[in-house]
């Protein structure tokens, strides 16, 4: 929920999230099959509020990031977890069409990536407005959290983002399963896998790779 990358390989894209989080949150439940709403999602299930960073149906997927465009000081107590928004809009009819209408009143400050074989787009919630940015599916994005990153930190990590596409012989679901786990690994402040004086650490990562079907992989790293 707080790094994310988006590639085009060969063959389909590729979708990785690395999830940073307080060690004290509850560990979250390896990804399973729900029925919502009478649709079948696929999610890791965070115990603690009932959402999810990541999900996916037959043909969507949604990822989440903490924050909008900068950091916000946080009210502590808001009426709906994020995760659980991101299961309103999976679990909807027309993802894109339920983020028009959804009520954001009193929800934290978040980033979307929606994702379908037709639109990548970003949707962003500030805590004033709702904003949609349709992007261009046959390129490559990192997107890091603003809660957790600075601006110049998410340029940086862009920059690391370049260099591995630009030097990556094969970028597929396993390089870039190596690059979410081991890019600047001794630098546990903001390198792609943090620790931050173990209160806060990358605790999992989760791949969808979609070719004509969509699978997930998830790697706890607290295990």
């Amino acid at each position: 929920m707080c790094t994310v990358t988006f590639v085009p390989t060969t063959n389909g894209v590729c979708i990785t999230s690395n999830r940073d989080e307080k060690i004290a949150r509850p560990k979250a439940i390896a990804p399973a099959n729900y029925i919502i709403n009478n649709k079948e999602i696929t999610f890791p299930k965070d115990p603690q509020a009932g959402g999810t960073w990541i999900a996916h149906d037959n043909e969507n997927i949604i990822v989440l990031l903490n924050g909008a465009q900068e950091k916000h000081i946080s009210k502590g107590n808001y009426r709906k977890s994020r995760g659980l928004i991101v299961l309103d809009l999976i679990s909807s009819n027309n993802a894109l069409a339920k983020w028009k209408t959804i009520d954001l009143h009193e929800i934290e400050p978040f980033t979307i990536i929606f994702y379908n074989s037709e639109k990548l787009v970003k949707l962003q919630w500030n805590e004033v407005e709702k904003s949609t940015l349709e992007l261009d599916k046959s390129k490559n994005y990192i997107w890091s959290s603003a809660t957790l990153y600075t601006k110049e930190i998410r340029e940086e990590r862009a920059k690391w983002f370049d260099n591995f596409m630009l030097q990556t012989k094969k970028v597929n679901s396993h390089s870039l399963l190596e690059f979410h786990r081991f890019t600047e690994s001794e630098n546990l402040n903001y390198g792609l896998q943090i620790n931050r004086n173990n209160l806060l650490k990358t605790v999992s990562i989760t791949q969808c790779v979609i070719k004509e079907t969509i699978s997930l992989n998830y790697i706890d790293l607290l295990e």
